[in-house]
């Protein structure tokens, strides 16, 4: 047994959290000329590499990828196989690096960033304390800033006898390796209903306990377009329904009671029902801050505290890896330049060091089948802003969706800011719509007036043709 030891960093800036946005966070202020330690836990790389975007993304894509060519006669013909559970559950391995961050940790050190193992906690002013597991405590001082990117942690609802049930989180669905016969699946956000459609085509029969309506964040059209795509498949959809209780048989069976008096037995129990900044135990009350009220300005910066930043789910502006990313990118420039003194306290919207994006222009995507891809404002979302807002909507039905799958079945929506004329936000549901989002993010930050987007001529024959189409209904 080794010997408690204790020990002291001076550095520029710390960030807590070695995940995507950390790791963003980091790079961006070592390549401004400063120093940086990550602090982490678990592994590094964080959530989005071993147990969300990655491992979830490479569960769907091969059943996407048999699905789509299910979708076509002629090659219909010769996908008429099921899929290779374990070349799946593989292939989903090689993705996390079996879970092993070395990889990761050898770039952080080829960054010239510091890598601090341990659980990472304020302890005073630019001061944080990180206790490994085996006792060893190291006080680091920053110069600058430390930078909270700590991520999220799953929500638990207040069901009677959950906590008394072997469950499934997102985590442990994202790396398991079997499948489960049967799999409820309590949630019908973004993770919850990409995990029930991953392992429904790997064998699984699903059944979604859902409070309200599927994906009930997008367009109604939206989602409705992805449950009865997943109804057809045979997933159970239950909308307007809660679990009122569970609980487990020696067999290791979960019973499930709903609200309207039916009951529901399942092998595997997945709890999916959202995420919340994971920013207890950080010492947070050290130095003033109350955790449920943090709030950062544009460029990060924690209200109440001049030298503390929050990036990514932790700053509970935006939980999406991407969107995290972006903010650190410009939170790490905004503490280089305020460390030369070339940025003051307020920043300029749409400048490097804001995060104006989180406002108005969110990219998002629901990777299922068909998939969901929005970016910007809905119109109640716009309506709500006061915003003078007009919606124009198509079924996606050109040459490009006939072309690219046999009975293609599809949807978009362009909302208008009616008083600039430009784009406030854009939604498209369908197989392989994700590729046409970037154009419209662009469209949405770029402000670009509609007279001036009818010019942008989309390639035909392609899907990017809805453009046109949707010009030409709003009256272009």
């Amino acid at each position: 047994m080794g010997t408690d030891t204790s020990s002291q960093l001076s550095t520029d800036v710390v960030i807590l959290g070695a995940g995507a946005v950390g790791e963003n966070a980091a790079d961006r202020v070592v390549k401004g000329g400063l120093k940086a330690v990550l602090v982490e836990s678990e592994l590094v790389g964080g959530e989005c590499s071993y147990w969300a975007c990655m491992p979830s993304k490479a569960l769907l894509r091969p059943g996407i990828a048999l699905h789509g060519a299910q979708a076509v006669a002629g090659s219909r013909e010769a996908a008429d196989g099921r899929l290779d559970v374990q070349a799946v559950l593989k292939r989903r391995d090689s993705f996390t690096s079996n879970w092993d961050d070395s990889g990761q940790a050898e770039w952080v050190a080829g960054a010239g960033i510091e890598l601090v193992r341990g659980r990472g906690r304020l302890s005073g002013e630019r001061q944080v304390e990180v206790n490994d597991d085996d006792g060893n405590v190291t006080s680091i001082t920053a110069r600058h800033a430390v930078v909270i990117a700590t991520g999220s942690t799953p929500t638990v609802p207040p069901i009677e006898g959950l906590d008394a049930v072997t469950y499934w989180g997102t985590r442990e669905a994202t790396s398991a390796q079997e499948i489960p016969p049967r799999l409820a699946v309590i949630g019908g956000g973004v993770a919850g209903t990409e995990l029930a459609q991953a392992f429904s085509r790997l064998g699984s029969e699903v059944t979604m306990i859902v409070r309200g309506s599927l994906l009930n964040t997008f367009p109604e059209q939206a989602g409705a377009l992805v449950s009865a795509a997943l109804s057809e498949e045979g997933i159970d959809i239950r909308t307007g329904m809660e679990a009122t209780s569970v609980s487990q048989s020696d067999d290791g069976v979960v019973h499930l009671e709903l609200k309207d008096g039916s009951t529901l037995d399942t092998d595997q129990l997945l709890v999916s029902t959202g995420r919340h900044p994971a920013t207890q135990d950080l010492g947070l009350d050290v130095v003033g801050i109350e955790p449920q009220e943090l709030s950062v300005d544009v460029s990060g910066r924690v209200k109440g505290a001049g030298w503390l930043y929050a990036v990514g789910d932790a700053a509970g502006k935006v939980m999406l890896t991407h969107q995290g990313k972006y903010e650190a990118r410009a939170t790490g420039d905004a503490i280089v330049a305020r460390a030369d003194s070339e940025l003051a306290d307020d920043v300029d919207s749409w400048s490097r060091y804001a995060h104006t994006a989180d406002d108005c222009a969110v990219p998002q995507v629901v990777f299922t089948d068909p998939e969901v891809a929005m970016v910007g404002l809905t119109l109640e979302q716009a309506r709500q802003r006061g915003m003078n807002a007009s919606s124009t909507e198509l079924d996606i039905a050109v040459a490009g969706s006939a072309l690219q799958a046999d009975g293609y079945k599809g949807w978009a929506q362009m909302v208008v800011d009616e008083d600039r004329k430009v784009v406030a936000g854009m939604t498209f549901a369908g197989q392989d719509v994700a590729e046409l989002l970037h154009a419209a993010t662009i469209a949405v930050v770029g402000q670009v007036p509609l007279k001036r987007l009818w010019h942008a001529v989309p390639a035909y024959p392609t899907i990017s043709e809805i453009w046109l189409r949707l010009l030409e209904k709003y009256g272009l």
